[in-house]
């Protein structure tokens, strides 16, 4: 069998990797990218309810009018977006939503402007596309926020999209209102889109979510409902762009997904009428978990660690213990920890691990301990 061309310069996540790595033995999974609540109990009323009257057919292509209509609602109160329910299209999780924007803007040699280190997705949708992807540099010296700089000089007459992550995976860097109204200005200036993926935007400790689309209408926000409201299981999220754009998304999610899941919708609707409560409650006990991950890594030898101001990732730097790949592996097999390479999310990822707080506190000071004892036997 011959296989698409496409598919020779994509490997298997880096994230995937790990989670089948995982499955080996007595380990403690610090590299989980999910949220361990239940879902809110609003939701799940909703679910049943749906069922019992056999809610589970077809929806519109574009979600049902009532979740679009509230998504909507959400993004002009708390994102100052100017949405409309028309203008959105509910998918099946923000990866879809990332694909689909992609795949309707980029076309073969299209250059598109990736973070580095960034979530794992983001080139190789490019590439599925038949882009290229161009990395520009997050450093921990600026936070892990983007410079414009560097942006600027990123730019080239290929260049047809910038994709932007505020919360930051893996850094849970919260970009300012300075950074996200600079990217924006740069992005209009130069006529490019902006793809911002802001699917963590309700898991913040310090500073505020700023929106992109408020500042550059030609943006397309993706979000979803799998990290605010522990939804990853029910595959749901959606996509805002301007008018045009979404009738040319709509084309592709028509065919490849129809419509998502119809009890998802209705799990999804009462979440934002309902959830709030749910999300206050899950972000303090992240943020709860996060101060003890940071005083764990603080005492770990010859290692830094920028603290996350969202999401509920640390991203410290083990430069010192040499590959980030290897060491991963080495704490594997002899500490028994799971963490997720650096170099997973980019070339500028080299030397750091990504370690996820969004597991219980036992885990977490089991985790440290196991690795911080690895640490201190190398010497």
């Amino acid at each position: 069998m011959k296989f698409a061309q496409r598919l020779s310069a994509i490997d298997i996540s880096g994230i995937r990797k790990m989670f089948e790595l995982a499955k080996r033995g007595d380990v403690v999974n610090l590299a989980l990218g999910e949220p361990d609540f239940g879902i809110p109990p609003a939701s799940k009323e909703a679910i049943v309810s749906g069922l019992e009257r056999d809610f589970t057919h077809y929806t519109p292509n574009k979600g049902i009018a009532e979740l679009r209509e509230a998504i909507a609602e959400k993004l002009r109160r708390e994102n100052r977006i100017d949405a409309s329910a028309e203008d959105i299209i509910v998918t099946s999780g923000a990866s879809e939503a990332l694909h689909i924007a992609i795949l309707a803007l980029v076309e073969p040699h299209d250059e598109v402007l990736v973070p580095d280190p960034g979530f794992v997705s983001y080139s190789p949708l490019v590439r599925l596309a038949g882009g290229v992807p161009v990395s520009y540099r997050l450093s921990e010296e600026s936070g892990f926020e983007p410079g414009l700089e560097e942006l600027e000089a990123k730019l080239s007459r290929r260049t047809k999209l910038i994709i932007v992550n505020s919360p930051g995976n893996p850094t849970g860097a919260v970009f300012s209102r300075q950074t996200v109204r600079g990217i924006a200005e740069l992005a209009e200036s130069e006529g490019i889109p902006l793809l911002s993926d802001e699917v963590y935007e309700r898991i913040i400790y310090e500073g505020e979510h700023h929106s992109f689309a408020r500042y550059c209408a030609e943006t397309i926000t993706v979000n979803g409902f799998s990290k605010s409201y522990a939804m990853t299981g029910l595959r749901l999220g959606y996509v805002h762009a301007p008018g045009e754009a979404i009738e040319e998304m709509l084309k592709i999610h028509q065919y490849v997904q129809a419509s998502t899941v119809s009890l998802s919708q209705l799990a999804a609707l009462a979440a934002l009428e309902q959830g709030e409560g749910h999300v206050r409650e899950m972000v303090a006990r992240f943020k709860k978990r996060r101060d003890l991950i940071m005083r764990e890594i603080s005492e770990l030898p010859e290692v830094t660690c920028t603290v996350p101001k969202g999401a509920f990732y640390a991203f410290p730097n083990f430069s010192r213990y040499g590959s980030s790949g290897e060491l991963a592996m080495a704490l594997l097999e002899q500490a028994k920890v799971v963490v997720t390479p650096g170099t997973a999310f980019g070339d500028a990822g080299e030397g750091y691990l990504r370690l996820s707080f969004a597991t219980s506190e036992e885990n977490i000071t089991e985790g440290m301990r196991r690795i911080k004892e690895y640490l201190d036997a190398q010497g």
